[in-house]
C-alpha cells in the first residue's frame, strides 16, 4: 500500500509539473489578436509578403492576424518595438537583413539583434534590382557607371532607409566601382518608388515585386541584379558581379523573429506554423510571382544566418570604411 501511495504521489507531482506546459500549449495561438509588425511603409515588398503570409496563417489557425506597419530608421524602430514588446508570442516581427545584420555596425540602435530578438524562421530570400526612371537617359549598367564617373557626387539613389539592404547595395558598388553616388533614404519601398517614378531621384536598388509593374510598363529600366544569379523574371538583366565586379553580392531577405523573452515552446510552435504556411502551394506561387521565393527553415538555421550576415556586412563596413551619410 505504501509503495502504491508513493507511486500515486509521484504521478501527481509529474502531473502538476506538466500542467503549465499543457496550459501554455492550450493558449497557442495566443487568445488575443496576433500582430505581425513590418518595419516599412505599407505598399512595399515586406508589407506585401507579410500580408500574403499573414492571411494564410490566420486561415490555418482560425485566428485574427493583423499587419502593423511601423516605419522609420530603416526598420530599426520596428525591431526595437518588438524587442521590448509583449512576451506571450502575440507579436511577431517580419524582420529584415538591414536591422538584423547591417544597421548595428553603422549606428547606435536600441536593441541587440542576437540578445533581444529570437529567431523563428527565414521568410523570403532574394536579390534586389538596380532600376532607374525611364527619363534618366540611362539604358544599361555600363551607362550608370559612366554617368556616376562623369559627375561624382551627383547621381543619387533611393533606399528603404539607413542601414538597409538597398542602402548597403549602393555603398558596396560605390566602393568596388570607385564611384561616388548620393544615398537618399526613405521609410520604405513605396515612398522610394513614388519619388523614383516622379523623377525626384534617379535610381533605386529595388525589390522586384516593388518595381515589377513599372518595369513592364516601361517606366523603369532594370540595369543589374545585386545577387549572385540572374532573376528568372528578368533573364536578360545581368548581375553586377558579371558586369565587371566579381564578388559583388548584396542579397535581401525578410525573416520572422520575436522578443527573446517569449517562451521557447511558443517560439517552436510559431516555427512549425510559419514553415507550414511558407510551404503551402498558394503562398509559394504568390511569393515566387513577385520574385521573393520562400526560404523556410529551422530556428537554428536562421540564427546562424543572422550571425553569418552580420559578420559579412560588419567586415565589409570596416574594410571599406563605409560610414553613414
Amino acid at each position: 500500500m505504501r509503495r502504491r501511495a508513493g507511486l500515486l504521489g509521484a504521478l501527481s507531482l509529474l502531473a502538476l509539473a506538466a500542467a503549465p506546459v499543457q496550459a501554455q500549449s492550450a493558449d497557442f495561438p495566443p487568445k488575443k489578436t496576433v500582430t505581425i509588425v513590418v518595419g516599412f511603409a505599407a505598399g512595399g515588398a515586406a508589407d506585401m509578403a507579410a500580408r500574403v503570409i499573414g492571411k494564410k496563417l490566420g486561415d490555418n489557425l482560425g485566428a485574427t492576424v493583423v499587419i502593423e506597419n511601423k516605419a522609420g530608421a530603416g526598420g530599426n524602430l520596428a525591431h526595437q518595438y518588438v524587442a521590448q514588446g509583449p512576451t506571450d508570442g502575440s507579436v511577431l516581427l517580419f524582420g529584415s537583413v538591414g536591422p538584423l545584420a547591417i544597421a548595428p555596425h553603422l549606428m547606435k540602435v536600441g536593441y541587440d539583434p542576437i540578445r533581444d530578438l529570437a529567431p523563428i524562421t527565414m521568410g523570403v530570400n532574394f536579390p534586389n534590382v538596380l532600376v532607374v526612371h525611364a527619363g534618366a537617359g540611362i539604358r544599361s549598367f555600363a551607362d550608370f557607371i559612366a554617368a556616376a564617373k562623369k559627375t561624382p557626387g551627383r547621381l543619387d539613389y533611393a533606399s528603404t532607409g539607413p542601414g538597409s539592404a538597398s542602402h548597403l547595395a549602393g555603398e558596396l558598388l560605390d566602393d568596388m566601382a570607385h564611384i561616388d553616388t548620393v544615398h537618399i533614404p526613405y521609410k520604405g519601398g513605396a515612398p522610394a518608388l513614388q519619388d523614383l517614378l516622379g523623377g525626384r531621384v534617379t535610381a533605386y536598388y529595388s525589390t522586384y515585386s516593388t518595381s515589377q509593374q513599372h518595369i513592364d510598363a516601361g517606366k523603369l529600366v532594370p540595369l543589374a541584379i545585386t545577387g549572385p544569379k540572374r532573376l528568372p523574371q528578368l533573364p536578360g538583366v545581368p548581375t553586377i558581379a558579371e558586369s565587371g565586379y566579381p564578388g559583388y553580392n548584396a542579397t535581401n531577405w525578410y525573416a520572422f523573429v520575436a522578443a527573446s523573452r517569449v517562451p521557447r515552446p511558443v517560439l517552436d510552435r510559431w516555427n512549425a506554423e510559419l514553415v507550414k504556411v511558407l510551404k503551402s502551394p498558394e503562398v509559394v506561387a504568390e511569393l515566387n510571382r513577385h520574385g521573393m521565393p520562400p526560404a523556410p527553415g529551422t530556428r537554428e538555421e536562421l540564427g546562424r544566418e543572422i550571425e553569418r550576415e552580420s559578420a559579412y556586412w560588419g567586415r565589409v563596413i570596416r574594410d571599406r570604411k563605409i560610414v553613414m551619410d
